[in-house]
């Protein structure tokens, strides 16, 4: 695996290595020792799928309060994804940027997102199949999130008209853009 720290402080962009030959190919997506070479949590509570029948629906910006912050790695499987952070720690240099990774079955990157950032994605094709690994257990108590549309974070989303959940469209608003 080829870990590649994004813009914000954290969050790594993970390339597998695949090996082929006439079968197809071989990868690992995970290894406890090289994430912990890394400081990245090593220790999978759970793994959840998404699977998306429309190209353009929105999932996000999703995340989960203390002490029950979660860590994810996430690959898309399935179709493509167009994957968004937004860097939520207070105290952190990217306070309120985003970045943003398309995901797709063929290109095998993988998105590592610590705990204090939001998370989500549009889909890019329909049918589309999302796979998490989490490092913390669901906390419906703790379950929050961001509207994904909040100029305070200015995040480009590839497509227009969204296929968004009610839930999403709740979120707060969490205040004005920042300057600079």
């Amino acid at each position: 695996m080829i870990f590649a720290e994004t813009l914000l402080k954290g969050a790594f962009v993970i390339d597998l290595q695949p090996m082929e030959d006439e079968r197809g190919l071989f990868a690992r997506s995970f290894c406890r020792d090289e994430f912990g070479r890394m400081g990245l949590k090593t220790e999978v509570a759970q793994c959840n799928v998404s699977q998306n029948r429309k190209k353009g629906t929105l999932r996000g910006m999703h995340f989960q309060l203390p002490p029950k912050a979660e860590a994810k790695l996430v690959r898309c499987t399935r179709g493509a994804v167009y994957d968004v952070i937004v860097d939520l720690r207070a105290d952190s240099g990217t306070y309120r940027r985003w970045t943003a990774v398309e995901l797709t079955e063929r290109n095998l990157k993988m998105l590592y997102i610590p705990e204090g950032m939001a998370h989500g994605f549009q889909t890019l094709a329909d049918d589309t199949e999302v796979f998490y690994q989490m490092f913390e257990y669901y906390s419906p108590e703790h379950a929050s999130g961001v509207r994904w549309d909040d100029p305070a974070f200015g995040i480009r989303w590839p497509l227009d008209n969204p296929v968004i959940s009610r839930k999403d469209l709740s979120y707060p608003l969490v205040g004005k853009q920042p300057s600079g």
